[in-house]
């Protein structure tokens, strides 16, 4: 167990499932007190659906982490953070079932991580997933997630793994170039590829976009694939 490091340790957890259910993995992350990684750990899961890996990914924190010790959890995912926080009291009333009456989905990891918070200090934090200078720490979560889900192995800082590499689908920062004249412009370069949204967003044409609309990647970030070509200069 990861013992206290500050008066307040800031992580983050993610999970990753290639096809849902498919190739899942989960990983955690904790950082020292500049809000970088310091310790961190990911796993595989076999064939699991992403709201499994997201959850086990939260289980597996809450169980490394000192409980003495006041923890800020950043997290990408809806579901998971809302399963803990906003629904799990309910159905602990309902005798775990939802309010239709069915058996909570899940039920053994939310059981376990309402366990582990008894009596502990956790504040959750929604960040956004894919962000360009989005935040550090879910990036390291995510990328580590992704490729014990690909890979199916575990890794580490205990294990002397390497940093996870780039996820297949993260935004990359538009590479710059120099005019003749010696001013900074964004090269007009984009990527022709599309993914699925995973969360609502805008794109830089100022309309918006729905959770699983195509997007593509543009100099302002992520939005219509359409709008894709309108570098900025």
């Amino acid at each position: 167990m990861i013992g206290p490091m500050s008066e307040r340790v800031v992580a983050a957890c993610d999970g990753a499932s290639k096809g849902n259910p498919g190739p899942a993995g989960w990983a955690w992350v904790v950082a020292d007190a500049f809000e970088s990684p310091v310790r961190w750990e990911a796993g595989p899961l076999g064939k699991a659906t992403n709201n499994v890996a997201e959850l086990t990914a939260l289980e597996r924190l809450l169980a490394a982490t000192d409980p003495g010790v006041p923890l800020e959890i950043r997290m990408d995912s809806q579901y998971a953070m809302k399963a803990v926080t906003t629904w799990l009291p309910g159905w602990k009333r309902n005798g775990w079932k939802t309010s239709a009456g069915k058996p909570v989905a899940n039920q053994d990891l939310v059981v376990r991580i309402d366990e582990l918070l008894d009596g502990r200090s956790v504040e959750f934090r929604y960040v956004p997933a894919h962000q360009v200078d989005g935040d550090r720490l879910n990036d390291f979560a995510d990328r580590a997630a992704s490729q014990a889900a690909t890979v199916q192995e575990p890794a580490g800082s205990e294990l002397g793994s390497p940093e996870p590499p780039p996820a297949p689908d993260a935004p990359v920062k538009a590479p710059r170039s120099r005019s003749r004249g010696g001013t900074a412009r964004t090269a007009k370069k984009t990527s022709s590829r599309t993914i699925k949204a995973k969360f609502p967003g805008r794109c830089q044409c100022g309309r918006s976009y729905a959770a699983g609309e195509p997007i593509a990647k543009n100099d302002a970030g992520w939005g219509h694939p359409e709008c894709r070509t309108a570098a900025t200069v």
